[in-house]
């Protein structure tokens, strides 16, 4: 094998979110900043279904579909 050809690895890199949150993974660079992680994402967080109601995306959807099912039974 060839040496020399591989990056350094660092066993612990320290990965710092704009949250604050802090954890260390293995990886050939020595320090990250991120600006969203599994602490303040809203999928991992429970805050996705807030986002959806208060866009209304829901209930919009829901008025189209019903809307299409009263048009489709009057055209028959």
């Amino acid at each position: 094998m060839k040496k020399d050809i591989h990056p350094k690895y660092y066993p612990a890199a320290k990965v710092t979110c704009a949250c604050g949150n802090a954890f260390t993974v293995g990886s050939t660079k020595e320090n990250f900043k991120i600006e969203i992680c599994s602490n303040c994402h809203p999928f991992f967080t429970g805050e996705s279904s807030k986002i959806l109601d208060v866009a209304g995306r829901v209930e919009k959807f829901k008025a189209r579909q019903a809307k299409a099912t009263k048009t489709v039974k009057k055209t028959k």
